[in-house]
């Protein structure tokens, strides 16, 4: 039996680079579902497209069905559940070993300003990107509800952000939260602007002492859901490298400090306050 490519050597997600491994297209539709189209090697038996959890190691396994022109293909449609998390992608060929994907062609136009409607309670998102070492993986988040952050403005030392929360009504007593970093220190609330399921927080930097800031809002008060704000929906995985914003100079309880906001590896947004270096 001819291999689909030459197998890798385990089953694991190590991001080793599998020489000839075969290629992954992935087009996004609107409602947030993956296609991909896999090279065909020509090998005969059932084939599946296997994604697994990088952390935890959870399977889902999705049939590769021959389209034509050398291609194989599967549907990852919205319905079908990924925990949150970063899930690698490997092809396997009448149970041979799996081999890992690489990345071909991606078209994830319609990710580009999607605005689900979070009447399930949750907003799923999924974006293939490929890693460091050149092989293809997908990006996922599951949010219930979720606060998606829009437009960041910076007025003085104040910090501006409007977003739209899914999944959860927004009322008139809304309200902000903006937290130290692993729970350590204070909690600091704030009034928000409700427009519907739309919000603006705004953020004094002047009240923000040394440290990493997380950003949450409350679309129902303090005795409702809390809510990450983060921006999950378009088509960049990894926003922290990508999205800059200014560094703005502080005074605050006798020190020269600057503020920062920024997105986590997890694309959740927060704000670094850190001293400044004579």
């Amino acid at each position: 039996m001819t291999p689909l490519a030459t197998p890798a050597p385990t089953f694991e997600s190590d991001d080793r680079t599998v020489l000839m491994a075969p290629r992954a297209d992935c087009i996004a539709d609107s409602a947030g579902g993956l296609t991909f189209d896999v090279t065909d090697h020509g090998a005969a038996g059932s084939a599946y497209l296997v994604l697994v959890e990088r952390a935890g190691g959870q399977e889902v396994r999705l049939p590769l069905a021959p389209v034509g022109d050398g291609r194989l293909r599967a549907s990852l449609p919205i319905g079908v559940e990924l925990a949150e998390g970063r899930w690698d992608a490997f092809a396997e060929v009448a149970g041979d070993e799996p081999v890992r994907l690489m990345p071909g062609v991606n078209d994830l136009r319609s990710l580009v300003d999607r605005a689900p409607s979070g009447s399930r309670g949750h907003v799923a998102v999924r974006i293939p990107y490929a890693t460091k070492n050149g092989n293809l993986s997908v990006r996922s988040w599951r949010r219930a509800p979720h606060a998606e952050a829009g437009e960041l403005l910076i007025t003085g030392t104040e910090l501006s952000v409007r977003g739209r929360v899914y999944g959860t009504p927004v009322t008139a007593k809304a309200c902000a939260e903006v937290r130290a970093r692993g729970g350590e220190g204070p909690v600091l609330r704030g009034e928000v602007d409700v427009d519907g399921p739309e919000f603006t927080l705004r953020i004094a930097y002047e009240e923000l002492s040394e440290g990493r800031w997380d950003l949450w809002v409350r679309p129902g008060g303090e005795d409702g859901p809390e809510v990450r704000v983060a921006r999950l929906l378009d088509d960049i995985a990894d926003k922290k490298q990508i999205f800059a914003y200014p560094v703005t100079p502080v005074a605050a309880a006798g020190r020269d400090l600057t503020a920062e906001p920024y997105y986590t590896g997890d694309n959740d947004l927060a704000v670094v306050v850190r001293a400044v270096t004579p």
